[in-house]
């Protein structure tokens, strides 16, 4: 009777057992049934979102000022579409020139294949630009009137220094441009004592010399504007002769061995007219006069004046 009690309570258990396993695989197929249900939904909802906000992305553009503006359709597919070539009519007609600032127009069609650039066409006509002429071709002749820069009249006064003043000393230069505007004018304290200030000639008084610039830092200035350049003078040598220096014959014109201005002047050819006369004859003006003595910018101008009035037939001459 035991053997039977305690068989029958086996399969009881036993029973149970299956029973249990069964309903925990029951529940967690269920479960596992409506997690799945929960995430297909969840799919859905974002597919339908992400279907919604592109719709509106394609219907809208961008906000400009606050304002909402629909884009264009787009094209049909078998329509090609062009960009506009330089110089057509979408070119306003205050651009630059297509050729100079225009980039390479292509063409893109349905397929997506891309054309061979095309050049910018240059709206301009070559008679649009016409080249220089036959006059306009020719490079003006080098006249000295074409190159101003390049020519300075310059004038030199001198004191005595030595016994009784027989040495001259360099104490005023002046130098002009071919316009005559000045270039150079300074007080310039000789090397030697002065002995004799000639003030009734050099306008040089024992008070112009008493802060004036040392003749060796004056003599560098003055060699460095006159180097390279036509230097024009009236007895030109002597105002060498007190700077110590040497300039090039090639770029010295000196107005008192022109026999031009002396035939201008009604004077002999061979006649070396003072700077005062010649200016008296051909400009009909006085210099050098009055008791202050001689202004070296003065004398400087009317050189310069001088060399003007003969310098387009003295220098072909000198090139000749």
């Amino acid at each position: 009777m035991s053997n039977i009690t305690i068989s029958m309570c086996l399969s009881d258990a036993d029973t149970a057992q299956k029973r249990i396993s069964i309903w925990e695989r029951n529940k967690k197929k269920e479960k596992n049934k409506r997690k799945k249900r929960n995430l297909d939904q969840m799919g859905c909802l974002r597919h339908e979102h992400n279907r919604h906000m592109g719709q509106a992305r394609r219907d809208r553009t961008p906000r400009h000022n606050g304002a909402r503006s629909r884009r264009p359709s787009p094209p049909s597919s078998t329509q090609s579409r062009r960009l506009p070539r330089p110089g057509s009519a979408f070119q306003s007609s205050s651009t630059p020139s297509a050729s100079a600032h225009s980039r390479p127009s292509f063409t893109v069609d349905s397929k997506g294949s891309h054309e061979k650039p095309k050049e910018p066409v240059n709206t301009n006509s070559a008679a649009a630009t016409p080249g220089p002429s036959g006059s306009s071709s020719r490079r003006p002749t080098a006249t000295p009137a074409a190159m101003p820069s390049k020519y300075l009249a310059i004038d030199c006064e001198m004191v005595g220094a030595g016994p009784k003043g027989c040495i001259n000393q360099l104490a005023r230069c002046s130098i002009v441009s071919y316009d005559g505007d000045v270039v150079y004018d300074k007080f310039i304290n000789p090397s030697m004592p002065v002995t004799d200030y000639r003030t009734r000639w050099s306008g040089i008084r024992y008070r112009d010399l008493v802060r004036a610039t040392p003749f060796s830092v004056a003599q560098k200035e003055i060699l460095k504007l006159l180097m390279g350049k036509v230097v024009i003078g009236h007895a030109i040598h002597n105002d060498f002769k007190a700077l110590g220096y040497a300039h090039p014959a090639a770029l010295t014109r000196d107005t008192s061995r022109i026999p031009l201005l002396n035939q201008k002047a009604g004077f002999a050819d061979n006649e070396c007219a003072s700077l005062k006369r010649l200016t008296k004859a051909i400009f009909n003006r006085d210099i050098q006069a009055g008791r202050k003595g001689h202004s070296s910018v003065e004398d400087a101008r009317a050189t310069m004046e001088l060399y003007k009035v003969v310098e387009q037939e003295w220098e072909r001459r000198l090139a000749s």
